[in-house]
């Protein structure tokens, strides 16, 4: 069976667009952040700076690091235009993952496809790419980290078991500092003596569901396909911070910001949701969650705002002697199919604002649809909240980063 699973991989991707915004920074170490490092360039990670790392010593391990803040829109701009390139070759994209099993015909083998398209993605938008390729996803995913920097790996299904097991288990699909932590006790430091240790151990050790996948996985045992016309468990979006105070002003312009980007998508996929939740991440990196499910789903923008806002105020009246706040998330789940708003009497609620379907409610939700229209005439940057234009303009959030959809 021929390798045409591909996984492309943008190497150190926040770092490379504020190298490629910023010529100047090409070559030095930077970092993307400020109290908590999000992404780090590779003249960075030289020095072992890494992402999730507090700024303070990332600066103590490279005292010539420069700090930058993000820009959400480049970023976002890129990486679809990436997965755009995907979309030529093949329409079985699911996120970074490409099967080109059916598209050989007319641009030849796997091999050449991962090359063309990292030679686009550094000819048109001045990036590089990694790309991994294999018979499944697991090990396609494992060969574009073998593949970085800036490079290609095809795993020929004759030896991929031998390339396999000579790689560390951190570069397992699900293998987290955690569960690499525990595997080591054991002296499980390769997937070749995970492949070896016997799966009641791996079970006892980190539970049923976790032992059995990754003793699987260990084996190359991945039967999943691509799948490209799922539906999603939920939308969210979060934005690190570095380290600013826990005042409305720094959380009310930056919740508007977050719920703009998950809102606008529930409203593109037509699935409003019932359940917001947010997430607070305090100075020490201690994080705190809290959610509320409405009776009836929604997506418009100003009411999840200011949803999230009650559920960060709450969050911080809960714990008074937290005066700083490094991250911020907006999620929205329990999704539902679209349905037509119908007009509810106001029956004189505390809460009345956030009842989809007020006057006020549905107000809201038509001004999205209007805004909605002229971005897809326009593009994005051509209307919407004046508090999130301006922080975008600041570059405030630092750095703005979009969670994945978890899909059915």
């Amino acid at each position: 069976m021929e390798p045409t699973i591909l996984h492309a991989d943008l190497d150190a991707f926040y770092a490379s667009v504020e190298q490629l915004l910023d010529p100047a920074l090409r070559g030095k170490p930077i970092a993307v952040g400020g109290g908590v490092v999000l992404a780090a360039s590779y003249e960075a990670r030289a020095f072992g700076v890494r992402g999730g790392m507090p700024g303070r010593r990332a600066r103590e391990l490279c005292p010539g690091l420069i700090f930058v803040g993000g820009h959400f829109a480049d970023y976002q701009r890129l990486g679809d235009a990436a997965i755009k390139v995907l979309d030529d070759f093949t329409p079985l994209v699911d996120e970074a993952f490409a099967d080109v099993a059916g598209c050989t015909h007319l641009f030849g083998p796997p091999a050449e496809i991962a090359a063309t398209v990292r030679r686009r993605v550094r000819a048109e938008l001045g990036l590089p790419i990694s790309i991994g390729v294999a018979r499944t996803k697991h090990l396609a995913k494992i060969a574009s980290q073998v593949a970085k920097p800036d490079g290609l790996v095809v795993v020929d299904p004759n030896t991929e078991l031998a390339f396999l097991h000579d790689l560390p288990v951190g570069l397992m699909w699900g293998v987290g500092p955690a569960t690499k932590a525990r595997l080591a006790e054991i002296g499980i430091e390769t997937i070749g003596q995970l492949a070896k240790t016997h799966s009641g151990a791996l079970r006892r050790l980190l539970g049923p569901a976790t032992g059995e996948k990754l003793a699987s996985l260990a084996w190359n045992r991945d039967p999943r396909k691509l799948e490209t016309h799922r539906r999603s468990h939920s939308a969210g979006a979060q934005s690190a911070l570095g380290r600013r105070p826990a005042e409305a002003r720094i959380f009310g312009p930056v919740l508007l910001h977050l719920a703009d980007r998950v809102a606008s998508r529930l409203r593109a996929k037509s699935r409003p949701g019932r359940t917001v939740t947010v997430r607070v991440r305090f100075a020490d990196l201690r994080a705190v969650t809290r959610s509320l499910t409405l009776d009836q789903p929604i997506s418009a923008t100003a009411m999840l705002a200011e949803i999230a806002e009650e559920l960060v105020r709450g969050v911080l009246a809960a714990n008074p002697r937290e005066k700083t706040i490094s991250l911020l998330a907006i999620s929205v789940s329990q999704l539902e199919e679209s349905a037509e708003l119908q007009l509810e009497l106001p029956l004189g609620l505390a809460d009345e604002k956030q009842r989809p379907g007020s006057r006020q409610g549905l107000a809201r939700f038509g001004a999205d649809r209007a805004i909605d229209k002229i971005r897809q005439r326009f593009g994005r940057e051509a209307v919407g909240y004046g508090a999130v234009a301006l922080e975008a303009r600041r570059s405030v959030p630092d750095a703005f980063r979009e969670l994945a959809e978890k899909e059915l």
